[in-house]
């Protein structure tokens, strides 16, 4: 591997945090992602964490596979043939393995614990941290003209509380849990629906698609959920394939990612022009 003396430890392994992985995979980074003993990621057909629950994932030709503690994570990740992820909720793999690059990956909205000091280099994604506070660089996440910037100072726009628009929806996009229980699917991802279609049931609540669109994405049936939690995408543009790749938003904040990596090894931490915050 290229850069086979940087690792880099991404926390989280959903669908964003995947899009970065891939990107590093592929320069040739051994990359190590954590997760929860139960992911709680929606768009699974796309999201390396999906290795938590079947043992080893691919997604667009790269694979993932999961290893039992941070010492075989670490060797498998160095081998340079799948990426390793590794349940440690707690991100104890930081300590133990030292990686020279951090990502946090989590999209909690909020900083769960990611300091500054944890690597040599600390990249944090979306609203909830401070560039040159809480990491080193915070990369924007929200859809439209800022996606994918690198800000060295300040923080990415704060968080909306709705999904971005596609083909003029925002609501129904994300389907939430209507109660507290285990969500049991009768639709499956790839599935074309029509609004009103039935998706499944929660605790015997009916979840409806609110809209025609097919079916990006279902929370893993063993997962407990809350009422309101995203348990779901409906995606209106309705092509299939879609439902399989990674997509724009996720690419463009791995290319991000990749270039802070880049621009660290090749001169250290900001440039000249980044040093700014988003809509500054």
């Amino acid at each position: 591997m290229l850069f086979s003396d940087t690792l880099v430890l991404i926390k989280g392994a959903g669908d964003l945090a995947t899009g970065v992985a891939y990107r590093l995979f592929r320069s040739g980074f051994p990359v190590l992602m954590t997760e929860l003993p139960e992911p709680l990621m929606v768009r699974r057909a796309v999201s390396f964490g999906q290795a938590v629950y079947d043992g080893e994932t691919t997604v667009e030709e790269v694979t993932a596979r999961r290893v039992e503690d941070s010492r075989e994570g670490l060797a498998v990740a160095r081998r340079g043939e799948v990426i390793s992820v590794l349940v440690d909720p707690e991100a104890h793999a930081v300590e133990v393995l030292k990686p020279r690059v951090l990502v946090d990956g989590v999209m909690a909205k909020h900083n769960t614990g990611t300091r500054i000091t944890d690597a040599p280099l600390v990249i944090a994604l979306g609203p909830g941290f401070i560039a040159d506070v809480d990491c080193h660089a915070a990369i924007e996440t929200n859809r439209g003209h800022w996606l994918g910037r690198i800000i060295y100072e300040g923080s990415p726009q704060p968080d909306t509380k709705t999904p971005g628009k596609v083909e003029g929806y925002a609501r129904g996009r994300v389907i939430r849990a209507p109660a507290d229980g285990h969500l049991r699917p009768v639709a499956g991802v790839g599935d074309r629906l029509r609004k009103g279609d039935l998706i499944g049931h929660v605790n015997g609540h009916e979840v409806r698609a609110m809209f025609d669109g097919v079916l990006r994405g279902l929370i893993h049936p063993s997962v407990r959920v809350t009422k309101g939690l995203k348990i779901g995408d409906l995606d209106p543009r309705a092509v299939d394939r879609h439902c399989f790749t990674i997509s724009e938003k996720s690419l463009a904040i791995g290319g991000a990612v990749l270039e802070a990596i880049l621009a660290w090894l090749n001169q250290g931490v900001g440039s000249r022009d980044a040093k700014r915050e988003v809509g500054s």
